[in-house]
């Protein structure tokens, strides 16, 4: 039976993330705490894993219930401390300080800074799947690709690549349940630049796309919508969450169901 093992959201876009046993769906239909918090240079434009490494030389763990992060460079063990709420300026300059020009922190309670406003729900992808992809890289685990994916939401008990279900040929969606929360799975994501880093150096890791892509096609499952894959460097679903659901909660152990079966 498919259900939800793992849930992982990201205070602060492109920064570590945080294990949590369950969650709730705030209106804009995003996890609670996930991508609440953005960086921001002098222009408008996010900071990201996109457009520095220099983001994976960050470490950041947080504490929810008093909305604090503990911040630290890689390259030293000093660390410091903010509140998110009400630290906003002493946080400003520790960032500033460290990319080396002027940052601004912003806040979105409501739906967070998705990077696909089109699919702006959790990312879901399944444990078996990070399973395989381990072994198509040598010296790469589970650990280390879940922190290069960065989703979601990990499906327990399934085959590699069950997720490939949870989405349909282009302009139909597919209708799920986890625990009493009700999903629309768009299709499946693209991936950028960052699962070809090391997470916690920004090494650049050679031929990562070309074997991932590889390796992808000759392990896609029969019943998958192959006019969803123009390239195969895809993994993990993008998917909706109603407005409706707002409020409700899912949890580490909650089935999946797919509606209509």
């Amino acid at each position: 039976m498919a259900y939800l093992e793992r849930i992982t959201v990201f205070p602060i876009k492109s920064l570590d993330g945080m294990h949590t046993s369950h969650s709730c769906i705030t209106k804009g239909g995003s996890l609670i705490f996930d991508r609440e918090f953005a960086l921001f240079d002098k222009k408008g434009k996010i900071i990201n894993g996109k457009r520095t490494n220099k983001v994976h030389l960050l470490r950041a763990s947080f504490d929810p219930k008093v909305c604090m992060v503990t911040l630290r460079a890689q390259s030293n063990d000093k660390t410091e401390q903010f509140n998110l709420r009400t630290d906003q300026a002493a946080l400003e300059a520790w960032f500033s300080d460290f990319f080396g020009f002027g940052v601004s922190i912003k806040q979105d309670i409501h739906a967070g800074f998705p990077d696909d406003l089109n699919a702006s729900g959790p990312t879901i992808i399944s444990t078996a799947t990070l399973q395989e992809i381990s072994t198509w890289f040598e010296g790469l685990s589970m650990h280390d690709l879940r922190l290069r994916f960065r989703t979601n939401l990990e499906i327990g008990g399934v085959q590699p690549f069950f997720e490939d279900c949870l989405y349909d040929k282009p302009g139909s969606v597919v209708q799920f349940k986890i625990g009493e929360v009700h999903f629309e799975g768009i299709g499946p994501c693209q991936r950028c630049i960052v699962p070809t880093r090391n997470p916690l150096t920004g090494e650049y890791t050679p031929r990562f796309k070309t074997i991932f892509a590889k390796k992808r096609k000759n392990a896609m499952p029969y019943w998958v919508q192959a006019s969803r894959f123009d390239h195969f460097y895809r993994l993990a679903v993008n998917t909706n969450i109603f407005p409706s659901e707002a409020g409700k909660k899912i949890k580490t152990g909650d089935a999946l169901k797919i509606l209509g079966f």
